[in-house]
């Protein structure tokens, strides 16, 4: 992979700064629950990305 694949835009790069000012105000359950939900999306995404590619 070369980095213009692995490295943020800078819209991505402003969206993560606001996400880290985000959550400074969680509670630790809190965090824990969206840790969660983030790691469910992700492998969401991996599976239609699987999906999409077997079929493409």
């Amino acid at each position: 992979m070369d980095m213009s694949t692995t490295s943020l835009s800078m819209e991505q790069q402003f969206k993560l700064q606001v996400l880290r000012e985000q959550v400074k105000s969680l509670t630790q359950d809190q965090a824990q629950e969206y840790l969660i939900e983030v790691m469910r999306q992700s492998m969401v995404k991996e599976n239609l990305l699987k999906h999409w590619m077997k079929n493409a």
